[in-house]
């Protein structure tokens, strides 16, 4: 996975977002939507730290209501190893490796934001890597301050792929403060999609002490 100063080499630049941002660009959109990525593991753990962009999340499902809202004032662009402009109603037919979309005003401003689309279906929601592993999406969100938030043991599972320093870092801010339960869902979907995964053994240490 490239890192962020490559995307930027690569794609451009990306303009510094808030949640308050994106709970202002979407205050009367219909559909649901929360904030992951780093800003959620901020949250939980009361402390931040240096962002690249600002990560929400959508039910795949809602992808076509997403762009008809959000289209009249930001280009809509798909994100999968390379970038696939969304002009044109092409949403439906979006390949299900396309798993982000990309938003911005125009090709001379930077990006917005990166929207995560997660696999949901009659609520509940389901890991985009391994279909093992499943959760009440009721339990994968929660509120704070106002704002939906991705739960950082759900975060935590999807920054585990490819465990760059940050994602790292993230899961241990998180580990000393994360309900016993939670940690043990995070074990037991880190054993079934990546069993050699360091985390597990740290989170069994953690359990321990």
């Amino acid at each position: 996975m490239l890192d962020h100063e490559e995307i930027v080499r690569l794609y451009g630049p990306w303009r510094s977002r808030t949640p308050q941002d994106a709970a202002a660009l979407l205050a009367v959109y219909g559909g649901q939507w929360w904030i992951a990525g780093g800003w959620a593991i901020d949250a939980f753990v009361g402390s931040s730290r240096e962002h690249g962009d600002l990560d929400l999340g959508i039910p795949r499902g809602s992808l076509e209501g997403f762009i008809d809202f959000v289209s009249p004032g930001l280009d809509v662009w798909a994100a999968a190893g390379s970038l696939t402009s969304l002009f044109g109603g092409s949403a439906p037919q979006l390949p299900e490796s396309v798993g982000n979309l990309w938003l911005r005003a125009s090709g001379a401003d930077p990006w917005e934001y990166d929207v995560m689309l997660e696999a949901v279906e009659g609520g509940t929601w389901t890991f985009k890597r391994d279909a093992r592993i499943t959760r009440p999406l009721i339990d994968c969100l929660w509120e704070h301050h106002g704002f939906t938030y991705l739960r950082p043991e759900i975060q935590l599972l999807l920054k585990a792929k490819d465990l760059r320093p940050k994602d790292d870092f993230d899961f241990e801010r998180c580990l000393p403060i994360l309900e016993a339960s939670n940690l043990a869902w995070l074990a037991g979907a880190l054993v079934a999609a990546h069993p050699d995964h360091p985390w597990i053994e740290r989170i069994t240490r953690q359990s321990r002490s």
